[in-house]
């Protein structure tokens, strides 16, 4: 039997395009000669569709779609991804399944049983979880169909009634199949390997794992589904962030005609512990991560242009670049805006950045404006001395400034904060905070070097001043962000371990840093999150990013 997995990037809510790209995969694979076509969960409505879910005439369109699938379902074997309604009305009105189609029938349906409902996940909210679990036979085959739940939960959780593969592998499976929305981060990739190799070996069947690929506002897929042989290699492993349809040869004893097997090599075990912070850590994909969660948020919600302030700084250059690789360098327009206190070698840094990218750009110098606000505000602010207000305004001058611009001419302003400063605050709202999309927001300073690094690879894009100078804000003479933060060095390896492993103040000062920089990081952090509840969708390429993912109260109080 030939199995044929499509990696599809879909777009929520938009059943026209995912139904007509659904009917185009298995043309695909009905060409390439497959007895089934597996494709990922959710896909006849695109994942994660949250709310959307609770509207009735969201999920007759999701029938309406498997009606139309169904009829390209004749001589070939189809598994689709979609919610289900629950007819016993026995909990929640929904599950998250899947649709098995054959002779332009639905033959069966499966649903998710083990629901996630930790960091981006909240499916508990929707679903209900599966109470039966049958094999689906097929061409003289028994299909073991599972929903992404086998793969990231081996059914230790007692919430769940049963691990579905406990109960499939009692009816004598002959391979096991996954649908799958596994998101991306950094640290995910050899983690995913390992949970799909343990369970081939734990139930010593085959696999076949279709992972979703695409952005979805937040939250990157990025594809890589596997094919992996009972003994626990890599058969078949698709590519990373672009979509793919390619299977291989199930034999009648198990093994996996795929080609010239990969062995599974130094796949780490499944609890291996969460690495400590590595700026350069897998920064290709966070790379690749980044070009297709721009690219897929400015189609997918009809966009085409951007617009951001360029400062010579490290931040707005690597945003600059990623955004050129997005969308095109000619639909991204920078403006540099400089201050009183803006040195001219950032500005001609950033021309030369502009120049090398060959984007186009403005220079629009804001001492004016800047000293026109001074005025205006002078009988309010009296003899005051020079403070973080006179700071904020030529923050907030530049962000009235770009979202002027970006209304006047159909632009999307691309945010450049990155998650040091973010998880600090040290940032302005309604200045350099304002955007529609953040996409720096999720790397830490040091990763925001790396990625400048990985982009002047091969040339010089990036100048080398912007990446060697240090860091400052310039919205006061000489200033530098080691006078108010940390040293980056030391700033992003305890954020680290506050944000994304979740150890308290008395484990990270056991890990050897300074008791007094932990007690004044995570103030900095927990004092802000009113300042990160008001930013734009930040894309996710950590464990644990700001945003949907992580919701803590904005006056809590919590430093031991």
């Amino acid at each position: 039997m030939k199995i044929v997995l499509a990696q599809q990037n879909y777009h929520i809510g938009n059943f026209e395009s995912n139904t007509q790209k659904i009917i185009n995969g298995i043309a695909e694979a009905k060409a390439q000669g497959a007895d089934l076509v597996v494709f990922s969960e959710m896909s006849v409505c695109g994942y994660p569709a949250r709310d959307f879910v609770e509207f009735n005439d969201f999920i007759n369109k999701c029938y309406l779609s498997i009606d139309i699938i169904k009829q390209h379902a004749d001589t070939i074997g189809v598994l689709v991804g979609s919610p289900a309604r629950n007819p016993v009305r026995d909990g929640k009105d929904l599950f998250n399944a899947a649709f098995f189609l054959y002779e332009k029938e639905v033959k069966a349906e499966i649903h998710k049983t083990l629901l996630p409902t930790y960091d981006v996940f909240d499916e508990y909210r929707y679903f209900e979880p599966a109470y039966e679990w049958k094999v689906i036979e097929f061409k003289g085959k028994r299909l073991a169909v599972t929903i992404c739940e086998d793969i990231w939960n081996l059914g230790d959780n007692p919430l769940y009634r049963i691990c579905p593969m406990d109960a499939l592998i009692q009816q004598r499976p002959d391979v096991m199949i996954n649908l799958s929305a596994s998101p991306f981060d950094y640290i995910h990739e050899e983690g995913r390997k390992a949970i799909v190799k343990a369970n081939v070996l734990k139930y010593k069947l085959p696999m076949f794992y279709c992972n979703a690929v695409g952005s979805q506002t937040e939250i990157v897929f990025d594809g890589a589904s596997l094919i992996f042989d009972k003994d626990g290699n890599i058969s078949k492993a698709l590519p990373m962030f672009k979509e793919a349809i390619d299977g291989a040869v199930l034999n009648d004893d198990g093994t996996i005609d795929a080609g010239i097997a990969q062995p599974a090599g130094n796949i780490p075990d499944i609890d291996v512990t969460p690495p400590t912070l590595k700026e350069d850590l897998n920064i290709n994909q966070v790379y690749d991560a980044l070009v297709m969660g721009i690219r897929d948020y400015f189609s997918k919600m009809g966009f085409s242009k951007a617009i951001l302030g360029s400062s010579g700084g490290i931040d707005s250059a690597v945003t600059l670049a990623i955004a050129c690789e997005a969308l095109g360098a000619e639909n991204v327009r920078a403006v540099l805006m400089p201050s009183p206190y803006s040195t001219e070698h950032s500005v001609n840094d950033a021309v030369a950045l502009s120049k090398n990218l060959n984007n186009p750009y403005d220079i629009i110098r804001i001492n004016t404006i800047y000293e026109s606000f001074l005025t205006t505000l002078k009988p309010v602010f009296g003899d005051l001395p020079f403070s973080l207000a006179e700071e904020n305004t030529q923050s907030r001058t530049r962000g009235n400034l770009l979202m002027a611009i970006s209304n006047k001419f159909g632009y999307i302003l691309l945010n450049t904060s990155n998650k040091s400063e973010l998880a600090t605050g040290y940032g302005t709202l309604y200045g350099d905070m304002a955007g529609g999309l953040g996409v720096l927001g999720d790397c830490y300073k040091l990763q925001v070097y790396a990625l400048a690094r990985y982009i002047n690879r091969n040339k010089e894009i990036i100048p080398v001043n912007i990446i060697d100078k240090a860091p400052s804000a310039e919205l006061r003479p000489n200033q530098k962000d080691s006078d108010s933060l940390p040293d980056y060095n030391v700033l992003d390896k305890i954020l680290y371990q506050y944000i994304e492993r979740r150890l308290g103040p008395a484990e990270i000062k056991a890990q050897g840093f300074d008791a007094a920089v932990v007690d004044r990081t995570l103030k900095l952090v927990n004092t802000n999150e009113y300042k990160r509840n008001q930013f734009c969708p930040i894309i996710r390429v950590s464990p644990k990013a700001f945003g949907v993912g992580r919701r803590v109260p904005i006056v809590g109080k919590y430093l031991s």
